[in-house]
């Protein structure tokens, strides 16, 4: 009886690192369980740029509250319905692009938290509870409880705005989006670059100031992964489906050609 936990909110307050997997091609039930069984602790269910529908994204996120890994979707912008119908759905969480403001955040917190955190509409009938009766006002406070806010930083405003925005309440993790990041900055690719750089410590200090978490996405060399680690990243979107669907065929396709080339095939 009660509310689903959010297992990864639960490390975010803990310290722990935990790890995402963007969701863009894998469009079934399955692609939780696959990502549990392979480590990860949530999905990054992408609605901005992937191709899905909000039923598909509906079963995806259904699907994962019972395989104790976290379902986030990623919407477009601050149009209240992308972010409250997929919530309403079964999402335990969304993750905003492009927040350069306290304003922006304090704006997805009041539509996602229901009153007196902010203002969602209730809709009742929550997948969270398991459509078991509970008391109205202890469902909407324990979904207000495991619900998960990430406000993403992609650009050097957002960076010096890092401190205002983590100041927010009801936002859980600032999460550095490194491509659009160093893209808009014309350093395409410069992960490492001292601007990407600043930004980073600009969200790490703002984190540790208002005990919230850090996160990184984007960059995936083992190096630079263990470098964020070390300066403080906890949230680590740490690649997706498409990407490791293409790095475990091409193992295997080169695997089986030098297999092939020493037969002389």
């Amino acid at each position: 009886m009660g509310v689903i936990k959010n297992l990864t909110k639960q490390k975010c307050k803990d310290g722990k690192v935990t790890l995402g997997s963007g969701v863009r091609m894998a469009n079934t039930v399955e692609v939780g369980l696959a990502m549990k069984a392979s480590g990860y602790d949530w999905l990054f269910i992408d609605l901005e740029h992937g191709p899905f529908t909000l039923e598909t994204a509906q079963q995806i996120s259904i699907a994962a509250l019972t395989q104790e890994i976290t379902p986030l979707v990623r919407v477009a912008d601050l149009d209240p319905h992308l972010s409250t119908r997929i919530l309403d759905s079964g999402a335990q969480g969304i993750i905003l692009p492009h927040v350069n403001n306290a304003k922006e955040a304090e704006k997805l917190v009041s539509i996602c938290k229901f009153p007196m955190e902010g203002n969602r509409s209730s809709g009742g009938g929550l997948a969270h509870a398991k459509f078991e009766h509970m008391n109205p006002k202890e469902l909407l406070q324990e979904v207000n409880n495991e619900t998960l806010l990430v406000a993403m930083i992609e650009t050097p405003e957002a960076g010096d705005k890092a401190d205002e925005i983590a100041s927010v309440d009801g936002i859980d993790v600032l999460l550095i989006g490194t491509n659009d990041l160093s893209t808009g900055m014309g350093i395409t690719g410069q992960h490492d670059h001292p601007k990407v750089n600043k930004v980073y410590e600009q969200v790490v200090n703002a984190c540790t100031k208002h005990g919230k978490t850090p996160g990184m996405g984007g960059s995936y060399q083992p190096d630079l992964i263990e470098k964020r680690i070390s300066e403080g990243m906890r949230f680590i979107l740490s690649g997706s489906d498409l990407n490791f669907m293409i790095a475990g065929a091409s193992a295997q396709a080169n695997m089986i050609r030098e297999v092939a080339k020493k037969s002389g095939l």
